[in-house]
């Protein structure tokens, strides 16, 4: 029993250190994709090609002064932003593992629940500044995020009724000869679109609109604040990337090509965000409500209706 629990325990700790890891090196792909679209080069002093700048950035950040506003909300305004990173790696343990690790039955469930208490995170991190600024910047992002987890939650909600089972690594079992984005091109569009808003990337960065807001929900961070908000939202993309190739692309974690494929979509997040400008925040909603709502819940009855048919012969 002891060993068991120490191997999950050093399981976890070296996906968390990987996680972190892989957090860096997808500020520095984001920071060389940009420049190359802007025609100029990315970080490229640091050491070799750039390689250690995520490193120094973060040594920077750490050992900055952090300073607190007088008339902010100390202790939410202090937890916040560790709170947030913590829940970003804790959705991490949902990844299908055959060794030594948490198989969840209840996998989906667990992921809905975390991406649910992240949209407190960002009003309490909002809120907490005392800021008009930030608290705008904070309920511009809780909005959006409640709309688009309706019809993350649906999207999965039809994945759940097609393969039968709320663990996914039962999503690889069903993928073995041919993926689900070849059936399912409209709901991968969707579920991609979904995850950009969740995670505040543009061209749904609302929460952050530096033309109005200054900078958003986190005007008032610094250093190991800003830091923490940022690695846990980076930590979201990686972990909507390996969700995207789970559900979409061949669930095979074991297959050094899912990785490939995480590593593609994490740069389709970058590429759009060096490609769109930000969208219309009316727009954002009604998209979300008048076009992926209506698209979801069609596909959640057919595949209701396929499951009933197929059980009734």
């Amino acid at each position: 029993m002891f060993y068991e629990l120490l191997v999950s325990f050093l399981g976890f700790l070296l996906l968390i250190i990987f996680v972190l890891v892989g957090v860096a090196f997808l500020t520095l792909l984001e920071r060389k994709i940009l420049g190359y679209i802007q025609i100029r080069k990315g970080p490229n002093k640091v050491g070799l090609g750039g390689i250690p700048q995520p490193f120094a950035d973060a040594i920077k950040l750490f050992t900055k002064e952090q300073t607190y506003p007088i008339l902010s909300n100390y202790l939410p305004y202090y937890v916040s932003p560790v709170f947030g990173l913590f829940m970003s790696l804790l959705v991490w343990l949902v990844m299908p593992y055959l060794f030594s690790m948490v198989s969840y039955k209840l996998g989906f469930l667990f992921f809905l629940c975390c991406t649910s208490v992240g949209v407190y995170i960002v009003l309490a991190v909002g809120w907490s500044s005392n800021s008009k600024y930030a608290l705008l910047g904070g309920l511009r992002a809780v909005a959006q995020t409640i709309s688009y987890e309706v019809s993350l939650a649906l999207i999965l909600l039809s994945f759940i009724f097609l393969v039968g089972s709320f663990n996914l690594m039962d999503l690889g079992i069903y993928q073995e000869n041919i993926w689900f984005i070849v059936l399912l091109l409209p709901l991968s569009l969707c579920w991609l679109a979904s995850c950009l808003a969740e995670t505040n990337r543009t061209p749904f960065d609302f929460a952050e609109g530096e033309s109005e807001l200054v900078s958003g929900f986190n005007v008032e961070y610094g250093a190991g604040g800003f830091a923490l908000i940022f690695m846990a939202e980076y930590s979201s993309i990686l972990f909507m990337s390996m969700l995207f190739a789970l559900i979409f692309l061949g669930g095979n974690v074991n297959n050094i090509l899912f990785y490939l494929k995480l590593v593609f979509i994490a740069f389709m997040f970058i590429w759009i965000r060096g490609t769109l400008p930000r969208f219309r925040y009316d727009k954002l909603m009604y998209l979300a409500w008048s076009c992926f709502l209506p698209v979801s819940l069609n596909y959640l009855i057919f595949f209701l209706g396929v499951k009933v048919v197929v059980f009734n012969f």
